[in-house]
């Protein structure tokens, strides 16, 4: 069995205007750097030292810049970036506010956007990710099994613990906050949601 939590990268100037980034690489902003080393030292003060611990993110640099600040803190290493742990492509909606977004398109939850990656297709590119991950963890670590960090999206996130819940959680209009960690079990090819903010224990 393998624990492995999900974090949001830490905020960016786009998600403090409400702007929709997508694959646009936004870089960090100062609060953004600070909630990741909130994110490390939080992991710091809860990990067992005796557990490896295995730390990978998206190639975003939103993402990857978290992924190492929280790996300076725990004096670690990132494993490494993967492409397929990008954050969901908006297409013709990348850098609108999300004013301009549901004026144009109206809700977030049922509107079809010009060019954006369908959810469909985000669930099972944020799962084969998700098992991508592991294995690499896994390898790393054998035979001794690890405790995995992801760095990741807002969207992918929500695409994986959708999955893990049957769709329950998270509900729609709750929003993954930038910093927010959310911890599975990982029983085989099963995902078992532990904890998330909002989620009931």
């Amino acid at each position: 069995m393998t624990t492995l939590t999900l974090v949001r990268h830490g905020e960016t100037d786009w998600n403090l205007n409400r702007r929709i980034q997508g694959s646009t690489d936004i870089p960090l902003n100062a609060t953004g750097r600070a909630q990741a080393r909130e994110v490390g030292l939080a992991l710091a003060e809860q990990r067992d030292p005796t557990v490896p611990l295995i730390l990978a993110s998206s190639d975003l640099s939103r993402a990857r810049e978290t992924a190492e600040i929280i790996a300076d803190v725990l004096g670690i290493e990132v494993l490494r970036s993967y492409a397929t742990l990008r954050e969901r492509s908006y297409g013709e909606a990348e850098g609108m506010t999300d004013t301009e977004f549901l004026a144009r398109w109206g809700s977030w939850h049922t509107a079809e956007i010009p060019g954006a990656e369908e959810w469909p297709d985000v669930t099972s590119r944020a799962i084969d990710a998700m098992r991508q991950v592991i294995r690499d963890a896994r390898a790393a670590t054998a035979p001794r099994a690890p405790e995995i960090v992801v760095v990741a999206h807002g969207a992918l996130i929500r695409a994986v613990l959708r999955h893990a819940t049957a769709g329950l959680h998270p509900e729609d209009g709750i929003r993954l906050a930038n910093g927010s960690r959310h911890t599975f079990l990982v029983e085989r090819e099963r995902l078992r949601l532990l904890a998330s903010p909002g989620v009931p224990a």
